[in-house]
């Protein structure tokens, strides 16, 4: 039995959660700030989200600014929200999307733009253009799985679970309010349908749910059992000069926190390197001291850093090695990931022992 779309409009149109990048009722949405929202959005929860967006538009209001804009100027922007591929892609996207003079308003056409996979064309194509189609995130896999009690666990039954909320769509209703209806599929997994406690009791769709008739909501979605992360560890170095400067440099634009800015440092590695050794990696023979270690978790492993310090009076030996000087003062105009920012942290805290 497919869910009332009528119902959960109704619920939407009373308890729609009002946010920076959703038109209010009865006005047309802005394609640039669903897409920027929604890129925003991935792995990312709403409280962070939003005063990285509200920064984003008051640098860069339209995509054409955002496609103008240097790439380093986009990452520092974006520096602290995580998953840095994200910002890579979406200066590529605005450019692409500038090129062709706006957004393509159909799920193929924005699917083809750098950065945007399934679920963004959809969101993008539904709440922006008005294409019914199902923007399947986490909060609508977690509901269909709970109307349908699939016991399949994740990540394996991701694909059936994609077919069965496209099924949602075969209501009128939906079909004819479909920014609305993805939007109350967002809201209902967000503030009703939520992981742990959900509440049934006020969901519109709670007759038709057999995880609620089951009387374990909170079973599903099911999940297979998660493997313990790797760990691996290295070392950095934060060198100053007289003035307070810090020597940085650029990561390659590939692989891992791609073009973000960092300190120099080791490779990481498995198992923990002997400080010695470490040390012959450092950018320059200096009075290296320990300021701290730090502990940062990436999606697929757990990264241990010592952070080491030293002060040279300049930087002139350092004339032939990647990197740049950075006054103390423009640090916090670097494109520094989290993780080199808890490496700062821990050494200015020791910087005036």
């Amino acid at each position: 039995m497919t869910p009332s779309a009528s119902a959960l409009l109704d619920w939407y149109a009373h308890q729609r959660r009002v946010l920076p990048w959703r038109a209010l009722p009865g006005q047309v949405a802005d394609p640039y700030a669903v897409w920027l929202s929604e890129i925003m959005l991935q792995q990312t929860t709403v409280v962070t989200v939003m005063p990285y967006y509200e920064r984003f538009l008051k640098c860069y209001p339209t995509v054409q600014d955002l496609a103008e804009a240097p790439l380093q100027d986009v990452l520092a922007l974006w520096a602290g929200l995580g998953y840095y591929s994200r910002a890579r892609n979406l200066h590529a996207c605005a450019q692409a999307v500038a090129a062709l003079g706006g957004f393509p308003p159909d799920v193929a056409g924005l699917q083809a733009l750098p950065g945007i996979g399934a679920y963004t064309a959809r969101a993008v194509a539904a709440i922006a253009f008005g294409v019914p189609v199902v923007p399947v995130d986490g909060n609508v896999e977690r509901i269909t799985s709970r109307l349908h009690a699939e016991d399949a666990p994740l990540p394996g039954v991701r694909r059936r679970l994609d077919h069965l909320a496209t099924l949602l769509n075969d209501d009128p209703a939906a079909r004819a309010a479909p920014s609305d209806f993805a939007q109350a599929l967002f809201d209902l997994g967000a503030g009703l349908c939520t992981p742990r406690r959900p509440s049934c009791l006020m969901c519109p769709w709670r007759s038709v749910c057999r995880a609620y008739a089951s009387g374990e909501p909170e079973r599903f979605p099911v999940r297979a059992p998660r493997k313990a992360k790797p760990e691996r560890h290295g070392v950095v170095f934060l060198l100053r000069d007289d003035s307070g400067a810090v020597w940085l440099r650029h990561r390659p634009e590939k692989g891992l926190l791609g073009g973000m800015t960092e300190l120099p440092g080791t490779s990481w590695l498995d198992e923990a390197q002997d400080l010695a050794s470490a040390l012959d990696e450092a950018p320059v023979e200096a009075l290296w001291k320990e300021a701290g270690q730090i502990r940062h978790v990436f999606t697929h492993f757990t990264l241990h850093l010592r952070v080491m310090m030293a002060r040279v009076p300049d930087f002139g030996a350092l004339h032939n090695q990647p990197g740049f000087a950075c006054p103390s003062e423009s640090l916090s105009r670097q494109a520094l990931p989290s993780v080199m920012q808890k490496c700062l942290t821990v050494a200015g805290a020791t910087a005036a022992d």
